[in-house]
């Protein structure tokens, strides 16, 4: 048994105890908080793989931006779920609000496509009428803020810009035909489903009303994957492009829904988000009602129930578009196809943190860049999807590194184009005076 004097040693010992208990807790927590927000992970200068060209050294050169540190805001941003979920969440601060002008195209099959135009709002650098086409994400338009702030950066910089709204995306548009935006906006063509690309009657709008005009291809996620699947699937889509660039696309729809299931990065967390959303989506609009829709109502049922875009795809997507085949609806939606026939300078950007993008995707972009001349990709250590938000310690510039980088990069294409044109035109030029 205890006797007295052992009974006040303990007793004089317990918050001794309780105090390393709740200092041994307290750094439990400092532990996982640090783990979670990945504090301990050093800034870095992102990794530009390329092929040792003239052009890629001039763009190192001339882009400051892809050799210096990308340094994200302390607290939070070496996290990419908390960048994504930023992004997700607002899209980007201090948002601004660009005036356009809404434009509707008729489609084939019934639908309508929709795209909205912004004037430049200065003189490009060159002195020259370049466009950039721009491609949103999934499900979204030109009223999502990442998109405003871009378009309203990229028109001060001299630049016009046409923003795909994606069908069925826009809350106050009813769709006009049983279909919806796709992975690669493609649908099977059969003789009740013509061939119809959105994003395609939007650059072919913008070839017939400024002729003399240059584009620039810009894609932001799934955007990322029609704008390379356009250029690549047609030589004659490359007419009048400049260059191209793609942010945060996974470049196969099949291997990434594949990766979708994994509870790896969380990333089965994120597919029931965005399934939810595109649930929402669908079923905002009557279209299921329609007689030449070939959704029943096992479908629909199927539709309520599912808790993965797999699930949506099979029993909703592909059915819409005329696919035989969950298969088919991936293969012929993938630029991973089409990619390698893009012949103008190409930039591919992803990050390495990205939770919705597996890393054995990116071996994609890395063997292009290093196969093909024209092709750089670009990875970054932290940015999440489609984050990049820059900022000191807590809160984020509104200007992103990713709207830096994609106007550093077509402005140093430009300058590189308009000295190529005035080589060409001096040695035409002498070569004229030489014979005469």
């Amino acid at each position: 048994m205890l006797e007295d004097s052992d009974m006040q040693t303990f007793g004089s010992e317990l918050p001794a105890m309780f105090d390393g208990m709740k200092l041994a807790a307290v750094a439990a927590v400092l532990y996982v908080v640090m783990r979670c927000l990945n504090l301990t992970s050093p800034t870095a200068a992102p990794q530009v793989i390329s092929q040792d060209t003239l052009l890629c050294r001039y763009l190192l050169k001339s882009c400051p931006m892809l050799s210096k540190q990308y340094i994200p805001p302390l607290l939070w941003g070496k996290s990419g779920h908390l960048q994504t979920a930023l992004y997700g969440k607002m899209g980007r601060v201090n948002t601004p609000t660009p005036c356009g002008l809404r434009k509707f195209l008729p489609m084939q099959d019934g639908a309508t496509a929709t795209f909205d135009l912004f004037e430049a709002l200065g003189k490009h650098s060159t002195g020259d009428d370049v466009t950039m086409v721009i491609c949103p994400g999934i499900g979204n338009h030109s009223e999502k803020n990442y998109i405003r702030t871009f378009v309203d950066y990229s028109q001060r910089q001299g630049y016009r810009c046409a923003v795909l709204n994606h069908l069925g995306a826009l809350p106050d548009m009813e769709l006009t035909s049983p279909r919806m935006f796709t992975y690669g906006d493609c649908t099977r063509e059969t003789d009740s489903f013509p061939m119809g690309l959105h994003f395609g009657a939007m650059v072919a709008y913008i070839k017939r009303a400024f002729p003399q005009t240059q584009l620039v291809v810009v894609g932001f996620s799934l955007g990322g994957n029609i704008a390379c699947k356009f250029l690549g699937e047609n030589r004659s889509n490359q007419e009048q492009v400049l260059c191209c660039v793609s942010v945060c696309q996974g470049y196969s729809a099949l291997r990434a829904q594949e990766t979708f299931l994994q509870w790896d990065q969380c990333r089965r967390l994120y597919n029931f988000v965005l399934a939810g959303n595109m649930k929402k989506l669908i079923l905002s609009h009557s279209l299921l009602n329609m007689t030449s829709s070939n959704i029943g109502d096992a479908d629909l049922n199927k539709l309520c129930a599912a808790t993965s875009l797999m699930q949506i795809d099979d029993n909703i997507m592909r059915k819409f578009h005329g696919y035989n085949s969950l298969r088919e609806y991936y293969e012929k939606e993938s630029c991973v196809h089409y990619i390698h026939n893009v012949s103008v300078p190409l930039l591919l950007v992803n990050s390495s943190d990205d939770p919705l993008v597996h890393r054995s995707l990116l071996a994609i972009p890395y063997r292009l860049a290093e196969k093909m001349p024209n092709v750089m990709f670009t990875l970054t250590e932290h940015g999440g999807h489609m984050g990049f938000f820059e900022g000191a310690v807590l809160f984020p510039q509104p200007l992103t590194w990713m709207d830096k980088v994609i106007v550093e990069y077509t402005d140093a294409i430009c300058h590189w184009e308009k000295k190529q044109q005035a080589c060409q035109g001096s040695g035409n030029s002498n070569l004229t005076s030489h014979q005469h």
